[in-house]
């Protein structure tokens, strides 16, 4: 397409130095600036396809299959997906433009990805999951992007995936040939504990620190709440699901109980051998479900969790009657953020728990991934992603200086990151760490707003409003000093120590059983806590876990390893050949 335009302008031109080549010398001055024209534009068109942020001398339109939000992600009144501040900076920057050809979110948006597929009706451009992007893969519908990342990748946005170890790469590198762009999970740290610290003085209790401080606070707080008794209360709030998911931290899981016990339910492990174990079916498992058992029965927990969902605990929190829960980081934003707004004087606080009698703090490190990019096998312009990403995890955050409050106002705003073209996220996988001592050093004066990428300048702004007069802050100035200042504190700890957990491909044998024995290890473990079944039926699951499907999953899951070993092993020879050579 770009191509056919430039060949109908050069004949326009050409036509145009033709007419003038009857008025004499005026004539060759007009074939040569025809020839300059031509000349300019190819080589701003070669710069453009070779380079992170050269501009095409004509706007590449390329279409999209949208991952969206909830409530139009909360774009301004007037914005679309095709036309916000995310794609202005684009075109802007590369003359670059999204033509959405599909958008929806959720589930919904991964079925009409697979119809798109089935059809062969893809768009350019999509973000799907990796076993989207494996079929696809193995069905040859994807480009090679191994030229375009060398070229047209800014340096920063190698340094970012370099972050994260070879690993991320090589989960969508097939042959030596990458064939997709991951999007990468920052580390979110260990879930901490999130208590009315207002509470606490009136009640005359110390800061937290173990387990046993946990059960203490909370059974106190359900028994003694200074704050609303007649309402009834709970102790610590509970999620159905228990504990985490694979690759992300829960709110009000269970997660830092399990791993005082040395357990780490739902995730993939390795053993002593290197061999992978699911975590849930570890002996370890047992023992923590007895302690929640008896927590139950005592009062500790939520008596009524099982018929909560988690807009219900936002609920009780905003209202009261909940003061202490486990969750990430980023728990001001929510639920907290209404619990200030209809209770300013509620001092919640969050404090590092710790699950080793050494002290040690441990939990299981995230998936590097989720999402990625792919582009369509035969599209003319595959470095427009490489160029894309340049812009708006590199350039935006760190060179553009934002005229028109756009950006900032977005980060303030609560836009939802899938307002970007490209719904994915790149950032340094220490990005907590790095914004905080950012943020922290600018608060302090040894660092000028300048010295800030743009998403710190935005927190620097409310950081700083909040410090000004903290009891009059407003919700938004209060959720991002909380969160992005002292809960983002406690993860520098030294004591804090991830346990490596292993994310196998999706198989057919476990999309066949994996449903299934989940349902069987939640309910086991709800009735074991609820106490309508013993202890001992424990080693049931286990039993049954292993027979409806377990054990097939771990056996494919070793030969896989064994391969992919093997693979390694013979990438190694040949490296160690070619040097030979």
């Amino acid at each position: 397409m770009m191509q056919k335009k430039i060949a109908a302008g050069l004949a326009v031109l050409l036509a145009a130095g033709t007419i003038l080549g009857g008025c004499g010398e005026s004539g060759a001055a007009g074939n040569d600036s025809v020839s300059d024209a031509a000349g300019n534009e190819a080589a701003a068109l070669t710069e453009a396809k070779t380079t992170p942020y050269g501009r095409y001398p004509e706007t590449i339109t390329y279409t999209l299959a949208k991952m969206t939000g909830v409530n139009n992600s909360n774009l301004p009144e007037g914005e679309t997906y095709e036309d916000n501040a995310y794609t202005r900076l684009i075109r802007e920057i590369i003359n670059v433009q999204n033509e959405d050809v599909y958008e929806n979110y959720g589930d919904t948006y991964n079925v009409g990805i697979s119809t798109m597929i089935a059809t062969g009706n893809i768009a350019d451009i999509m973000v799907v999951d990796q076993k989207t992007m494996n079929a696809m893969q193995k069905n040859d519908q994807l480009a090679d992007l191994t030229e375009v990342y060398a070229n047209c990748a800014s340096d920063r946005i190698k340094d970012i995936y370099a972050s994260y170890g070879e690993e991320i790469l090589q989960g969508c590198t097939f042959d030596g040939k990458l064939m997709a762009f991951p999007e990468t999970n920052i580390s979110d740290g260990p879930n901490l504990l999130w208590v009315r610290k207002d509470w606490m003085e009136k009640l005359g209790l110390s800061v937290p620190e173990t387990i046993d401080d946990v059960k203490h606070i909370a059974l106190t707080f359900a028994e003694e709440n200074p704050a609303n008794q007649e309402m009834g209360n709970i102790g610590l709030a509970v999620s159905t699901t228990l504990y985490g998911g694979t690759g992300i931290s829960s709110e009000y899981g269970m997660n830092l109980i399990f791993a005082s016990f040395g357990a780490y339910p739902g995730r993939w492990l390795t053993d002593a051998e290197g061999m992978p174990v699911y975590g849930s079916v570890q002996p370890n498992v047992k023992d923590a479900l007895g302690m929640l058992a008896d927590w139950y029965q005592e009062g500790v927990l939520d008596r009524d969790f099982l018929i909560r969902t988690q807009d219900d605990i936002a609920e009780l929190i905003a209202q009261g009657r909940c003061g202490i829960f486990f969750a990430p980081w980023w728990a001001p934003n929510n639920p907290l953020w209404r619990c200030h707004e209809t209770d300013p004087e509620a001092d919640w606080q969050p404090f590092l728990i710790r699950t080793g009698k050494d002290g040690s703090v441990r939990y299981c490190n995230e998936k590097l991934t989720g999402n990625y990019v792919v582009v369509r096998k035969g599209y003319e312009y595959p470095e427009i992603v490489p160029k894309i990403l340049s812009v708006m995890f590199d350039y935006m955050r760190y060179s553009y200086d934002d005229p028109r409050g756009e950006f900032q106002q977005y980060y303030t705003g609560n836009i939802d990151p899938t307002a970007r073209p490209l719904a994915i996220n790149l950032d340094y996988n220490q990005a907590l760490t790095i914004c905080y001592e950012n943020l922290q050093a600018a608060l302090n004066g040894e660092k000028s707003e300048d010295e800030l990428e743009i998403l710190e300048r935005s927190f620097e702004k409310v950081c700083r409003a909040y410090l000004e007069n903290p009891k009059t802050a407003s919700a938004e100035e209060w959720s991002a000093y909380l969160s992005r200042i002292t809960a983002c504190s406690l993860l520098s700890d030294e004591k804090i120590q991830r346990v490596n957990t292993i994310y196998p491909t999706r198989t057919k044998t476990t999309e066949t059983y994996r449903y299934t024995l989940k349902e069987l290890e939640s309910e086991t473990f709800l009735k074991i806590i609820r106490g309508e079944s013993e202890l001992s039926s424990f080693d049931d699951f286990v039993k049954e876990w292993q027979e409806e499907g377990g054990d097939e999953i771990i056996q494919e899951m070793i030969q896989e390893r064994k391969s992919l070993s093997s693979q390694e092993n013979q990438k190694t020879e040949e490296k160690a050949e070619q040097k030979a050579e």
